[in-house]
């Protein structure tokens, strides 16, 4: 499931609050907790989800907010007393006449007993949010596991990256979401990357023996220019065969025929399959502005990333393969210097490669059927 991490922006004047809000937009957080009276300001600074607090006295004030929040005012900030059950109280009610929109319930966890009150409004509220003066991991271990059977989400409260992580990975299955409550526009960063860390995928790569190199004849090659800068290390997997990648290095280094292009990799023919994130693969040639593609890097960790363009031109090719445990594995990638595949001792131009020579890859033991992995036979040569 997505992580997310919504940002808590309810105190003191929009004034001072308008930098940090537009902080957290930019940083890519989920959801702005504001004011109910505040959605509009929020939405006018970017595609932003925005919870807002509720009036208790007026359950409709949270307007065209994404998530009503329940909570302040009431039994869940201490405002009143906990009452027997959830049912019982002014947020049971106030939930119950917000059925049928995203509702969030808040909870300060002062306590046992308040512990089991927030559980026990999970049976209401699409989320509950839990915050507390000194967090612990045992109340959040135990939510985790009293809400297993209930469809909300847990939005644990914290006040940096390293309490989020804890948060994200308590009891494995962690959180589904925090409150960052932080005046540090770095907070908000670090915070939001330790969220999208935790969400990449973590690809085991192996190493194939070079079996044959040798020039072909003129082909279509596709560039893929990202949105996003990569690093020495970095780059995208490629093949002829699905099940049997290479890990193509971005233009990175700089060379005496052309300039670094850090956001651009030379991945091969257009035939070629290249590896998206979430496991699926597509054709080289179908790739298109605003598609997500994989970046990986040489130890197998990835990110994602927006094409920004993908260029076709015909050039001389050169014909790759690779063997790993018996298999043979091929790649069609443009004969030029300036293409580099990663080995264990970095990038090596494709012009340089020999037969002997190791280069990482990914590989799998399934097939694909346009794209999706299928457990069935596929030869592919």
């Amino acid at each position: 499931m997505t992580k997310e991490v919504w940002y808590k922006a309810d105190e003191g004047s929009w004034d001072s609050r308008l930098p940090l809000v537009t902080a957290a937009i930019e940083s890519g957080v989920d959801y702005v907790l504001v004011d109910h009276d505040e959605v509009e300001k929020v939405r006018e600074l970017g595609d932003v989800g925005v919870a807002a607090w509720v009036d208790p006295e007026d359950p409709s004030s949270a307007g065209d907010a994404d998530v009503a929040v329940v909570g302040r005012d009431g039994e869940g900030d201490g405002t009143r007393e906990l009452p027997d059950s959830a049912e019982d109280g002014r947020d049971g009610e106030v939930l119950d006449e917000l059925d049928g929109r995203s509702t969030a319930a808040y909870v300060r966890i002062r306590d046992k007993s308040y512990e089991e009150y927030a559980a026990d409004l999970g049976a209401y509220a699409d989320n509950v949010v839990v915050v507390a003066e000194n967090w612990e991991i045992i109340p959040l271990e135990n939510l985790i596991a009293d809400l297993q059977g209930e469809d909300a989400d847990i939005v644990a409260g914290v006040e940096d990256s390293e309490d989020a992580r804890t948060a994200f990975e308590t009891l494995e299955l962690g959180s589904d979401a925090v409150l960052l409550d932080t005046e540090e526009p770095g907070v908000i960063k670090d915070t939001v990357e330790a969220r999208d860390d935790l969400e990449s995928e973590e690809l085991e790569l192996t190493t194939g023996e070079v079996t044959r190199v040798e020039q072909a004849e003129m082909g279509d090659r596709v560039c893929v220019d990202t949105a996003s800068l990569m690093e020495h290390g970095e780059g995208m997997l490629v093949g002829s065969m699905s099940n049997g990648l290479f890990l193509v290095h971005a233009e990175t280094a700089e060379s005496p025929y052309v300039a670094s292009r850090p956001f651009r990799v030379n991945a091969g023919a257009v035939h070629s399959y290249i590896r998206f994130p979430g496991g699926g693969t597509n054709y080289l040639s179908e790739l298109e502005s605003g598609d997500e593609v994989l970046i990986v890097d040489e130890d197998g960790d990835t990110r994602e990333a927006i094409v920004g363009r993908s260029k076709i031109e015909r050039r001389p090719m050169m014909l790759l393969e690779a063997e790993v445990e018996g298999e043979r594995y091929r790649a069609l990638l443009q004969n030029a210097e300036t293409i580099k595949l990663v080995t264990p001792e970095g990038p090596v131009a494709v012009t340089d490669l020999e037969t002997g020579d190791e280069v990482v890859m990914y590989v799998e033991d399934v097939g694909r059927h346009f794209g999706m992995e299928v457990e069935e036979s596929v030869v592919e040569k």
